[in-house]
């Protein structure tokens, strides 16, 4: 009988401890994805917790998947949960220069309601698990031309709580936050929002853009001046607004950020220049090499990279595996909901930067 309770004893010694194990491992790896119904198959989605399908769009005021190519990608996803119990597939409205109708749509009670109950019927004709808000930007600029206006701000609110009530407890609700002051002072109703939706996953990139004529870390972890933006000058910033650690995903980017033109002081940062298109994470090791005229160098302070082509006079700026492992990292210490990136197909299909951020989750 002694022999039978020891036995018992250790069988939920073992399981306590391996759900502790679980709980502490607790890290959402969230991916936006672009791609079609094929390319998804050649990812290690067994690595990611979300998918983000990107986007869908306002048509007639309805959420609106665009194509037949993307109603197929979205019920493609959908299926991959039947090998990935652990997998949750979301819908995105908008993106940058995809929400141009978002602040007169949600400018009245009925255009919110009429957007909340076509969310409702779009879910469950696809059975995806949620909705990702990103609309860039509620009550300040965004794309040269969008509407935006003061009201923007309690209008979120609103829609954000006429989609919780139509779509329920279960369902997954969250938006794309602008990782920049201006945004995070003037958006959103932090405190009225919070409580309504799972996750803020925080865009902590673009944070130097295209239209600055100056380089610098455009996803860096830290600030290394008082004026600079940062991953963690917005974490902090939310914390100190009452936001729940684990209701904030912090951003990664798979791209490259280029300007030419830049003179080779500092090595190319925080330098006059003009910004062109960069290069996709899988496309780095033939691009940024010595043989082509480029340098790497590693800011220990804002833990972020850069590369500068002195030939060429040429800068470019983004997460690489050194400081993906260092913002998983940080997400790891402050107990973060996890980290979300931008996007899927910038990635290499093996060995590389969902493999790193995958690697720190799992890491004893």
């Amino acid at each position: 009988m002694k022999q039978i309770s020891l036995i018992a004893l250790l069988f939920i010694c073992l399981i306590s401890t391996n759900i502790f194990a679980q709980k502490n491992k607790k890290l959402d790896i969230i991916a936006y994805y672009t791609g079609d119904s094929k390319l998804i198959d050649e990812y290690e989605v067994s690595k990611l917790n979300q998918i983000i399908f990107s986007f869908c769009h306002l048509k007639d005021g309805k959420l609106s998947v665009d194509s037949a190519r993307d109603s197929l990608t979205i019920k493609h996803l959908v299926s991959l949960k039947a090998k990935n119990p652990q997998l949750k597939i979301i819908v995105s409205l908008g993106g940058w220069g995809g929400c141009e109708p978002c602040s007169a749509a949600f400018s009245t009670a009925e255009g919110r309601l009429k957007f909340a109950k076509s969310v409702k019927e779009l879910s469950d004709s696809y059975k995806v698990d949620g909705l990702d808000l990103d609309w860039e930007y509620p009550a300040i600029e965004g794309l040269p031309g969008h509407l935006y206006q003061a009201v923007d701000k309690p209008n979120f609110t609103e829609l954000i709580k006429i989609l919780r009530s139509t779509l329920g407890k279960k369902y997954e609700l969250s938006f794309a936050a602008g990782g920049f002051q201006k945004y995070l002072d003037e958006s959103i109703d932090w405190k009225a929002i919070t409580p309504l939706v799972n996750r803020i996953n925080i865009m902590s990139y673009d944070l130097v853009n295209g239209y600055s004529q100056v380089t610098g870390h455009h996803t860096p972890l830290y600030s290394t001046n008082p004026n600079e933006e940062s991953t963690d000058r917005a974490v902090t910033y939310l914390l100190k607004q009452g936001v729940p650690a684990e209701k904030l995903v912090i951003g990664g980017a798979f791209y490259t950020r280029q300007w030419i033109n830049v003179e080779n002081i500092n090595n190319g940062l925080y330098q006059a220049g003009k910004h062109v298109e960069g290069v996709n994470y899988k496309d780095y090791a033939k691009t940024y090499t010595e043989a082509n005229g480029w340098k790497y160098f590693w800011d220990d302070k804002a833990k972020a990279p850069h590369w500068y082509n002195a030939q060429s006079k040429t800068f470019a700026t983004s997460d690489d595996l050194k400081s993906i492992k260092a913002k998983t990292e940080y997400v790891k210490d402050k107990k973060l909901g996890g980290i979300m990136f931008w996007e899927l197909t910038l990635d290499s299909f093996r060995n590389g930067m969902v493999d790193e951020i995958y690697k720190v989750k799992t890491a004893k």
